[in-house]
């Protein structure tokens, strides 16, 4: 059935039609040309719009587009058994908030330059957002330790909105964040550490460069922001999401703070 105009406004308002996902995948990618092209081509042939990132190390996605294109392009990367258990963040908007699709070949999914923080190598240890959610409400981890939530995005995100009385580091690069928490190596000594970003990719780099580098109990918030968003809300956290498109940000609700015209 095609979907009009009208058919897309409720009182007035456009209505909700059109899905994002976030998705990534470490996963070791031996002919990184030949995926590249083989995920533009399914992007293409379901009509979505948003970034593909390929690289040695896996895969990251930002796509928009109708449930059925998603779900042709979904079904399509499952068959690989490589991205069979991918895990998929959603969210709704009356306009998709890229303006087209652009499929990218990096070294990295996401550039940080160490070389003993690659999942490829087993990931750090990940803490369900119920459990966080948890551990937040009773003011402490399950063995009595206090909790420091690391912020590990930039401080142009962080503006946005953060969670209550997270280490906040002035940084304006991924890149940047070793340096800056050789300078909290002592405060962070007695604590459980559970190192957060927008969707997971950061926070999992940095709790196992952490974790390589001498700092003792490190967790990654499994889903980062937008998965603690989707299962819990915003217990704890003030503000906004931002987000790397139109939207600008999302609120607990997963709602955004600005939507893309459909006319766009």
């Amino acid at each position: 059935m095609v979907t009009t105009t009208s058919d897309r406004r409720t009182c007035g308002r456009i209505a909700p039609v059109i899905l994002n996902i976030a998705a990534y995948q470490f996963v070791a990618i031996d002919d990184v040309p030949a995926l590249a092209a083989q995920l533009r081509a399914s992007a293409d042939a379901a009509a979505l719009r948003g970034t593909v990132l390929v690289a040695p190390e896996g895969i990251n996605l930002f796509l928009a587009g109708s449930d059925e294109g998603i779900g042709a392009f979904m079904r399509a990367l499952r068959t690989d058994v490589r991205f069979a258990d991918i895990v998929v963040k959603e969210s709704r908007s009356a306009a998709p908030p890229f303006a087209r699709l652009k499929v990218k070949q990096k070294r990295e999914i996401i550039a940080f330059r160490q070389d003993d923080a690659s999942p490829l190598a087993g990931r750090a240890p990940a803490l369900p957002p119920a459990t966080l959610a948890r551990w937040l409400a009773q003011g402490r981890d399950d063995g009595g330790r206090r909790i420091v939530l690391l912020d590990t995005r930039n401080r142009d995100e962080i503006a946005h909105g953060c969670f209550d009385d997270a280490l906040c580091l002035p940084i304006d690069n991924f890149t940047d964040l070793p340096g800056a928490l050789a300078l909290e190596r002592e405060a962070l000594a007695d604590a459980t550490v559970v190192s957060y970003c927008t969707g997971g990719i950061r926070c999992e780099k940095a709790a196992l460069w952490m974790q390589a580098n001498g700092f003792g109990r490190v967790w990654q918030l499994d889903g980062g922001i937008l998965g603690y968003f989707e299962q819990v809300g915003g217990y704890r956290y003030a503000g906004n999401c931002f987000v790397f498109d139109e939207r600008i940000a999302l609120d607990p609700a997963l709602q955004p703070l600005r939507d893309a015209s459909p006319d766009a």
